[in-house]
Parts: structure tokens; C-alpha cells; sequence
């Protein structure tokens, strides 16, 4: 029995087909994705535009914060030089110190060997007695 219906075309047409919705849902996917990135693309102009917005404050920031390092260490440096002007001083001091002491300390043993002296020479001629040994 014929009906005159060719089914070897049926193959080809229905491949056809396919591949033809196939490419159709391909191409819905790119559109959907091209509006995608056309998103991105505006979201990434708005970041470009605040980051240029902010480019110039945080450079002047960054400007001062330099001044003010700057300064902080000029001030350091002179605050070392003080101390080790100030180390020096304390040095000389220490010096002086010992040099008077050294000088001092035998005339105020002579002194005190002087008045021991004199208060027993007193003591001798107030009482009349030798008070350094038997008499």
C-alpha cells in the first residue's frame, strides 16, 4: 500500500527544524546577555565617574598627609639633636660634678681636722688638761 506520502523527507525537514530552534534560542540568549552587559557597561561608567570624583580629593589628602609626615620628621630630627645636645650637657654636668667633688672633698676633710684641732686646743686651754694621753 501506497499513499504517496515520501517519509524520506521527514528526516531532513525535522533536523531542519531543529537546528532552526535551536539557533532561535541561541539567538534569545545573546539578546538576553548583549542587555546584560549593556548594564554592566553603565553600572562600570557610574564607578568610573565617582572613582574620576574622588581622584582629586584623595589626592589632596594624600598631598597633606605628606606635608604633615614631612614636618613630623623634620621635627624628630630636631628633637634628636636636642636630646643629644641635652646628653652632652648632662655629660658635662656629671663631670663637673665629680671635678668639684674631687676638689672639695679633701679641703672639707682638712677643714673638719682643722676644727677637731682647734676645739681640742680650746678644750686644753679652757681646762688646763692634756685630754691626748695620761698626764
Amino acid at each position: 500500500m501506497t499513499t504517496g506520502f515520501d517519509w524520506a523527507l521527514v528526516q531532513p525537514i525535522g533536523i531542519g527544524l531543529g537546528v532552526l530552534l535551536v539557533g532561535a534560542g541561541f539567538l534569545i540568549a545573546m539578546l538576553a546577555l548583549a542587555r546584560t552587559l549593556a548594564r554592566v557597561g553603565v553600572t562600570l561608567d557610574e564607578v568610573d565617574r565617582q572613582i574620576a570624583a574622588l581622584g582629586t580629593p584623595v589626592g589632596e589628602t594624600l598631598s597633606h598627609v605628606e606635608g604633615i609626615a614631612g614636618n613630623a620628621e623634620e621635627s624628630l630630627d630636631r628633637l634628636g639633636k636636642a636630646i643629644a645636645s641635652l646628653e652632652g650637657v648632662a655629660g658635662t654636668v656629671s663631670s663637673t660634678t665629680n671635678l668639684t667633688r674631687d676638689a672639695l672633698v679633701p679641703a672639707i676633710i682638712n677643714v673638719g681636722a682643722t676644727l677637731t684641732g682647734v676645739s681640742a686646743g680650746l678644750r686644753r686651754l679652757v681646762t688646763g688638761k692634756d685630754t691626748s694621753g695620761p698626764s
